[in-house]
């Protein structure tokens, strides 16, 4: 398994990962999906590209072989603090540890390429089993909240009409 950042001519593989991993019935095969509280898409290929082309992000690939089976993104926040998302792997390949060789590879890099001490992310407050896995690599809930974007296509479209974000915070 090898881990590298990920450049344009990735978007179109990317994009059918994220896609895979969160959304639809093929997202099912895994646990960590998003499946059954939206449809639509999780992000497009336009979003995609123009993250890889700004230097406050990076998106990281996991590759087997050749083979796109996970990927992560961090970004500057401010001084000190990243933040930490679209973290998906391949449903077939989850429980096997790649999630977590993933947060690694992506608190390593916040604290090189961006100074970070802290990183952050947010989490749909329902996906309760998903946020345990997450307290248990050392992130911790804030009990700060955020809104779903309602009404914005782009980010899916739910299923439920209760959707908010949790915060999550790590010391790196």
């Amino acid at each position: 398994m090898r881990v590298r950042p990920a450049t344009a001519t990735d978007v179109p593989a990317l994009l059918a990962l994220v896609q895979s991993a969160y959304r639809g019935d093929k997202a099912r095969h895994g646990w960590t999906h998003e499946a059954d509280l939206l449809d639509g898409q999780r992000i497009d290929a336009d979003a995609l590209a123009s993250i890889i082309a700004d230097d406050i992000h990076r998106i990281l690939l996991a590759l087997d072989q050749d083979a796109l089976v996970g990927c992560v993104q961090i970004s500057r926040i401010d001084q000190g603090r990243a933040y930490l998302g679209l973290l998906a792997v391949d449903p077939l390949r989850q429980a096997g540890g790649l999630g977590r060789l993933l947060i690694s590879a992506a608190e390593r890099a916040a604290a090189e390429l961006f100074g970070a001490t802290s990183i952050e992310m947010t989490v749909i407050r329902q996906r309760a089993e998903l946020i345990g896995w997450y307290q248990r690599r050392g992130y911790r809930v804030t009990g700060e909240s955020r809104p779903f974007p309602y009404g914005d296509e782009r980010f899916g479209l739910p299923r439920v009409a209760d959707l908010d974000f949790a915060v999550l915070v790590k010391t790196l």
